[in-house]
């Protein structure tokens, strides 16, 4: 089932915020990554066709933005910013504290699922690095101390901590 039948209604809603639909682009990409856990190709093709777009227009927005995952990736995924202010204050320690505790570099996800490790641009939290995106949430002034107590959360709680969807923009109030 593709995503223009499956989601019909929220296709429908999303189109019908925008003046112009090149503009629902990213909400239709969170709403297809929503679906797998990653963006596909098939998914890009048929976003392209709906918003009237090229393929490429869609995958250069895709790889654009790191909030958009190409591969499937763990239960939790972990984006460890690597910009020079949270790289002057440690994040490669980091990196390597969460290379020896799950066993996995940039790009790898432990064999159970659990975890993938992506290192990414600035997260816009300069002034409190080193720092890390897990799905939705940041965890700022990393230790390893600290990073241990996040991952023994993490495996302890499963999925109960985490959000409930992607951001959505509110609908405009009517004047």
């Amino acid at each position: 089932m593709t995503l223009s039948e499956k989601y019909r209604d929220e296709i429908a809603a999303i189109l019908a915020r925008y003046p112009v639909k090149r503009s629902a682009l990213i909400p239709l990409l969170y709403l297809a990554q929503r679906e797998q856990g990653y963006i596909t190709e098939e998914a890009m093709i048929e976003i392209a066709g709906i918003l009237g777009l090229t393929p490429p227009q869609v995958y250069e927005t895709v790889t654009f933005y790191t909030l958009f995952n190409r591969k499937p990736v763990g239960k939790f995924h972990i984006q460890i910013c690597k910009s020079l202010m949270c790289a002057l204050v440690g994040s490669d320690s980091v990196i390597e504290w969460i290379n020896t505790k799950l066993g996995i570099g940039p790009g790898e996800t432990t064999p159970d699922g659990l975890f993938t490790l992506s290192l990414v641009e600035c997260l816009a939290s300069c002034g409190t690095g080193p720092m890390m995106q897990i799905n939705d949430d940041y965890y700022e002034r990393l230790t390893e101390e600290k990073v241990d107590q996040i991952l023994s959360d993490l495996r302890s709680t499963g999925s109960s901590q985490l959000k409930s969807g992607p951001f959505m923009w509110p609908e405009p109030t009517k004047t």
